[in-house]
């Protein structure tokens, strides 16, 4: 490319200029920036996610754990500029129930890295066994130091030794509720800026043994979406859309009539609700009686009712970046949005669907909310925040919260832990919440019998 060219592309390319600014602020070892990360994971396919330094050509080899012999080589990609130096890379035609090992490639060049890279298929269990035991670790609230782009004082990022605690559980699944990184003011009035963000928090070097080797999801809330409390107004929605669909392997975006961050998906006998908590959601200075204020807006709205009537799961998780249940939280939360709300459990109660959990972030603090609504069986909200962003105390509006689980309130860095075992018609969920050290804050068993509806007499 002659030199005029190349100079006229970085000044046209948002994008050229997110890559040399990261750059600019860090070390280069090898052409792989960070990754690879493990996308969704079904029972004959995977996706795999990585990011170059430069433009390279890049492959995956993978075979089945402990069989060498069965190595196959994907197709090549090359990682671009224009296409902020990412590579995805689905893997289809896998047994499905069975453990994979891989290697990443660039320009021909193995890459060596000192941790597990592997991914797994889910198995085929439904008519031949009872459903598999499981875990899936989640959080939000992950804030990486940047001195030139922070506020003077005291670093509001902790340390990160949260990751290889989480990992430690061994999850096969992570769900990442939101916050997952923290734009900036200088961030989020560019596309460039948002991309730097996202890359720089991305390729943080304790993350990638958690990227490599378990399978991740993710929603956002207002800080991985645009400033603080950002709602359908931010004029960069639809640039954060699409970073945000760059950065992650979920297996959705939304609908072709409605685009989002939402969607569905399964592991074993459960059912994961994502939900987009900013794109379709008003002003927060609208009164929280107003039939005209939602968070999920109409079309999103109507995509989770009836996703949960058609799920056939035995527990369904609705996951949000906000709290659910909290009566009493002065803070953004899905009860100042009250007529929204109200329809929720309303269709939950009028087409007895049974089993639904809520998970949520955004908080920098954890809590099991239970919340007891008329002609429902308990409703449960585990929230867990935050991962390194600074940790919160509780509100005086909040300290005698009805709908709190005693015990369950923590205020350090944390991590939830969801387990799925026994067999389908005992299924248990146990809730556990840890902190950064790894070591257990509290537990809660909750069996599917406590989330049904009574029998009608005969």
């Amino acid at each position: 490319m002659r030199r005029r060219s190349f100079l006229n592309y970085l000044l046209l390319s948002p994008i050229a200029w997110s890559r040399l600014r990261l750059h600019a602020t860090g070390t280069e070892t090898d052409a792989l920036l960070s990754g690879p990360l493990v996308g969704y994971g079904e029972m004959t396919e995977t996706l795999i996610w990585l990011q170059t330094r430069r433009p390279a050509r890049v492959q995956v080899r993978y075979w089945v754990q402990g069989q060498p012999e069965t190595a196959r080589l994907s197709d090549e990609c090359r990682t671009t500029l224009a296409g902020d130096l990412i590579a995805k890379f689905v893997l289809s035609g896998l047994s499905f129930g069975t453990r994979y090992d891989y290697e990443i490639y660039l320009d021909g060049v193995r890459v060596e890295r000192p941790y597990a890279m592997t991914f797994q298929t889910q198995p085929m269990w439904k008519w031949r066994t009872e459903p598999p035991a499981f875990k899936v670790a989640f959080g939000s609230c992950h804030y990486v130091n940047d001195p030139p782009f922070d506020r003077p004082g005291r670093p509001y990022g902790g340390t990160p030794k949260i990751f290889a605690a989480i990992l430690a559980q061994k999850p096969d699944v992570m769900l990442w509720l939101g916050d997952n990184c923290y734009y900036r003011e200088a961030d989020w009035r560019t596309e460039s800026g948002m991309r730097y963000r996202y890359a720089h928090t991305r390729a943080q070097t304790e993350l990638q043994p958690l990227w490599a080797s378990v399978h991740h999801y993710a929603i956002w809330d207002d800080h991985d979406y645009g400033p603080n409390d950002a709602d359908r107004t931010f004029r960069g929605r639809d640039i954060a859309l699409r970073i945000f669909r760059d950065y992650w392997g979920n297996p959705a975006y939304g609908t072709p009539e409605h685009p989002g961050c939402f969607f569905r998906f399964e592991w074993a006998d459960v059912e994961f609700f994502m939900l987009d908590d900013r794109y379709y959601r008003t002003p927060n200075a609208l009164a929280d009686d107003s039939p005209d204020k939602t968070m999920l807006g109409r079309g999103q709205l109507q995509w989770l009712l009836e996703s949960l009537r058609s799920s056939e799961a035995t527990f369904k998780v609705v996951a949000n970046g906000g709290q659910m249940l909290n009566p009493v939280s002065p803070w953004e939360c899905f009860s100042r949005f009250k007529v929204e709300q109200a329809r929720v459990f309303d269709f939950i109660r009028a087409h007895k669907i049974p089993g639904v959990v809520f998970i949520s972030g955004d908080r920098h603090l954890a809590e099991l909310n239970q919340r007891l609504e008329p002609g429902l069986y308990p409703l449960y909200d585990f929230t867990s925040s935050s991962l390194t962003a600074g940790v919160a105390t509780l509100a005086k509006a909040e300290q005698n919260n009805p709908c709190r689980v005693s015990g369950t309130l923590v205020e350090k860095h944390n991590f939830g832990l969801l387990e799925f075992s026994g067999p389908r018609a005992q299924r248990l969920l146990t809730m556990r919440c840890f902190d950064e050290e790894g070591v257990e804050q509290w537990k809660r068993d909750i069996p599917i019998g406590e989330l049904q509806f009574p029998r009608p007499a005969d």
